[in-house]
């Protein structure tokens, strides 16, 4: 079970996150606290997995403090200003709950927590086949077998995943290749990540993967043509 804290300073949204983390088993909500130097002198002694934090508080914002403490600690922002979704999204939250949120929103961020804390805290052998982007200011679980290509945009790249449905996130080529299996997707470009098992043919320069034609980039040709033999 995940342990948590929850900082706001108003007490009926504690109350009501209490009474969330009461009805799940996913969670122990270990304090909550109203004010946020409370909160630092707990968490120096009992260091927790996630943290339900307030944005818009007196004196340090949510998002301060959550640049102060050590980031291998999960955050769920909550606040009643959408304005601050995107820099609470940029600190890499789990999530982001706009007041008044329901239970099942709630359970919903709970879920993302569960998961990403099992994907993080999993042993050295095991194989996870999926991987975590941060997109739609939260983080979104793909399963490699729904990836049909990865393609580079820049400091983006766009995941092109079956159904013709497609997610965009902040991320190197370098990086999101770095954390899919190297058994099943290859770098065939200095733009593009294809699935092994989707590519249908190969001519000259290009493949064919899903339908979707790809280049071959000139230093990813050797291990490319390895692969087919």
């Amino acid at each position: 079970m995940i342990r948590a804290i929850a900082i706001d300073d108003e007490p009926l949204p504690l109350e009501i996150l209490q009474a969330y983390c009461d009805k799940t088993e996913l969670v122990s909500l270990e304090r909550t606290f109203t004010k946020i130097v409370e909160a630092q002198k707990y968490l120096r002694k009992f260091p927790v997995d996630l943290l339900f934090l307030d944005i818009h508080m007196p004196k340090m914002s949510g998002v301060e403090f959550y640049k102060s403490i050590e980031q291998s600690t999960m955050v769920i922002f909550t606040t009643a200003h959408s304005q601050y979704a995107l820099e609470g999204f940029n600190l890499n939250a789990i999530d982001f709950l706009l007041k008044p949120f329901s239970f099942e929103r709630f359970e919903s961020a709970v879920i993302k927590a569960n998961e990403y804390y099992n994907y993080q805290n999993q042993k050295e052998t095991a194989k996870p086949q999926y991987i975590y982007v941060r997109a739609d200011y939260s983080l979104v679980k793909i399963a490699f077998p729904e990836i049909h290509y990865i393609e580079s945009l820049g400091d983006y790249i766009c995941i092109y995943l079956e159904n013709a449905k497609r997610i965009t996130t902040r991320m190197t080529t370098k990086t999101v290749y770095e954390k899919l299996s190297p058994k099943d997707f290859i770098r065939v470009h200095r733009s593009f990540i294809v699935p092994i098992k989707g590519i249908e043919n190969i001519k000259g320069k290009t493949m064919i993967v899903y339908g979707k034609e790809i280049p071959i980039g000139s230093l990813y040709e050797e291990e490319v043509f390895k692969l087919i033999k």
